[in-house]
């Protein structure tokens, strides 16, 4: 059965198929071709397996994050498939899921290669998503550094000073300044590749949400996480669906004027800390 006859349909490109991205896809997708990029082919399946059941045209495209030529052959790809309109990053590890330098690696450099890859291939008017997270606005980064970073290319950011120094002393350290990372990343291609293009690239920084993946963070600090959720406005936590409804406003029609900036999603705990109500431990 031809479930769709259209042809020169928009592209979708998701790299890193967890419940969040997942979400998002399902939000902007519908009529529209999907690019799902894992390095997990188990997971590529048991997603395409169900997108396609539920209706979407997909495929599926093993990548290794870590890798810039696999991040690159990602993006060649989904332009082959189509006009890349709408790009989406989950790809990460948490501080409890890996060491400082995984997370460097991944979070910050593999993001990095991302982002510049799809700066070749957006189509104008094309829109980009970065998931960061609350962590990015916990460790202030000094001015003159945050200048340094943003004005170095992908690969030579583990070579910075003060990434060496201060990044790699613990996985803690490592994720917020690799999330922080993530704005200056998307900050620079906005002025810059994605300018060009005629395209826009944005990033998200959700707070606490109940991910598969997140288990292992309240299992590791359950105690912590619980005093976070009970210091924020919000009370709660919160779920991937939230956190598509706000990605479908960023890479929508309505968001076309917003480029290079960040939404901080947290049900108020960065505000908890930054007014001393809750104080960050460690």
């Amino acid at each position: 059965m031809i479930f769709d006859r259209n042809e020169q349909k928009a592209v979708v490109a998701l790299l890193g198929a967890g419940s969040m991205g997942t979400a998002i896809v399902r939000r902007i997708a519908a009529g529209k071709k999907i690019l799902l990029g894992d390095i997990s082919e188990k997971a590529l399946e048991r997603v395409g397996d169900d997108f396609r059941r539920s209706g979407y045209d997909v495929e599926t495209l093993q990548v290794n994050a870590l890798q810039k030529d696999s991040v690159e052959a990602f993006a060649r790809k989904a332009a082959e498939l189509g006009p890349v309109m709408y790009f989406i990053d989950t790809a990460g590890a948490s501080p409890n899921q890996a060491k400082p330098e995984h997370i460097v690696d991944l979070d910050m450099v593999g993001t990095g290669y991302a982002v510049d890859a799809f700066g070749e291939v957006m189509a104008e008017g094309g829109a980009g998503l970065i998931i960061s997270s609350q962590a990015a606005y916990m460790y202030p980064i000094p001015n003159d550094i945050e200048l340094q970073l943003v004005n170095t290319p992908t690969e030579g950011l583990k070579d910075v000073k003060f990434i060496q120094e201060v990044a790699m002393l613990n996985s803690g350290l490592a994720y917020m300044i690799a999330k922080r990372m993530n704005h200056l990343q998307a900050q620079r291609a906005a002025a810059t590749s994605w300018r060009k293009r005629r395209a826009r690239i944005n990033t998200i920084s959700p707070g606490i949400i109940v991910t598969p993946l997140a288990y292992d963070e309240f299992n590791a600090n359950g105690e912590g996480y619980q005093a976070m959720i009970d210091a924020s406005a919000a009370q709660r936590v919160a779920t991937s669906d939230e956190i598509a409804d706000t990605a479908a406003f960023l890479l929508g029609e309505h968001a076309r004027f917003i480029t290079g900036t960040d939404l901080l999603i947290d049900g108020g705990v960065i505000a908890s800390i930054r007014t001393g109500m809750f104080k960050l431990q460690g």
